[in-house]
């Protein structure tokens, strides 16, 4: 009721000229698609020609083997990287992911030295250009990483109509984007058609630049804030109705940083609207959920023996036995997850719960204040 209130609250504030579309739908008058691609794949050259500061919100505080990852990429694929934060959660050796708005390739050639020679990535993304590129460093990367046989291929393609690509249901054990979905025409089409693609127990990882409010269309129908992450943001709580109406489980914050705009034009385009990077986790669980039960890491997950974050608030030790609700309990035992924990009928040690729907500006003001 409380989310009803807010914006209806906002709603009433807006000028009649400024109403609210569609949720995570472009206005009609905007050509996001043709405008993304002719964005990013003629007239941007390099991160640093973003206006938004979107690819600076979330600091790099990676673990050492990611950060190693990382670097490994070739320089020309990383200069043109555009995400705006970390999509590498725990787990990926040997694990099946798809990138959804790969670009370049930055994330999706780090992936794959971290996901190693049996596990593959396909990337995805709508802009021939950027398409070209990645694939032209796909025999570099292999070499480079000591493979075979590549594990990794690029496509262009729609992330909201990936069945014309050729995607299968529940192909992938995970899919991760970094600042694509904001750019979907269709948001609701887009993560209906990640749920698709995921296999029961798959996860979707992914970072995008969310709002304080709801936007106005004057900022939505303008192709270059669309196009700089800033137009088609959602404001953070319409994420977790989406979600649902996709078939989601409920989203899990796993980090935030606040987003500054630096052009001055943007800025008074819109107003005292505050922006946030966010990486959420969402899981396609089976329809049957497993009871409250005992959970505990057996510390096998390479490079996170001593314990991992799942989200922002859960955190699993080795060798501690801790209460999980029904849902966590399904994400464990149906995800990737599985393998790494003993399940134990009942409920013993502390319990491992998290606020699920938080403000993600709180959360940024509770870490830098």
């Amino acid at each position: 009721m409380a989310q009803l209130e807010q914006r209806l609250i906002s709603y009433l504030k807006m000028p009649q000229s400024e109403a609210i579309i569609s949720v995570g739908v472009a206005p009609d008058n905007l050509q996001a698609e043709e405008a993304v691609q002719n964005f990013y794949g003629k007239r941007l050259t390099k991160s640093s020609d973003l206006k938004t500061g979107a690819c600076t919100s979330q600091p790099e505080s990676y673990a050492k083997f990611i950060t190693d990852a990382i670097a490994l990429v070739h320089e020309e694929v990383a200069l043109k990287y555009y995400g705006c934060g970390p999509v590498f959660p725990p787990a990926l050796k040997g694990a099946n992911i798809l990138d959804l708005g790969s670009g370049s390739g930055r994330d999706s050639y780090a992936l794959s030295k971290l996901v190693g020679p049996d596990g593959s990535i396909t990337g995805l993304d709508i802009t021939e250009e950027q398409v070209k590129l990645a694939n032209r460093y796909v025999d570099y990367h292999t070499k480079l990483f000591n493979y075979n046989k590549p594990n990794i291929t690029f496509v262009r393609g729609n992330m909201e109509k990936m069945f014309e690509a050729g995607f299968e249901d529940n192909q992938f054990d995970l899919v991760v984007s970094n600042g694509v979905i904001n750019l979907a025409k269709d948001k609701i089409a887009t993560l209906k058609e990640v749920h698709r693609v995921l296999k029961v127990g798959g996860e979707f990882h992914f970072s995008d630049i969310y709002a304080d409010r709801d936007l106005p269309k004057c900022v939505r129908e303008k192709a270059d804030l669309w196009c700089e992450c800033i137009g088609g943001t959602l404001w953070w709580r319409d994420l977790y109705e989406l979600a649902k109406k996709a078939g989601f489980s409920t989203p899990r914050l796993v980090t935030a940083g606040l987003n500054s705009i630096e052009d001055k034009s943007y800025k008074d385009v819109v107003g005292e609207t505050k922006f946030v990077s966010v990486t959420y986790s969402l899981f396609k669980l089976p329809a049957q959920h497993s009871k409250s039960m005992t959970v505990e890491y057996n510390g096998s997950i390479e490079e996170y023996e001593a314990g991992f974050m799942l989200d922002s608030d859960i955190a699993f030790k080795r060798g501690e036995k801790v209460c999980v609700k029904p849902e966590l309990a399904t994400i464990l035992q149906s995800s990737r997850f599985k393998n790494f924990f003993t399940f134990h009928d009942g409920v013993q040690g502390p319990c491992k719960d998290s606020e699920l729907e938080k403000d993600p500006f709180e959360l940024c003001t509770q870490r830098t204040g």
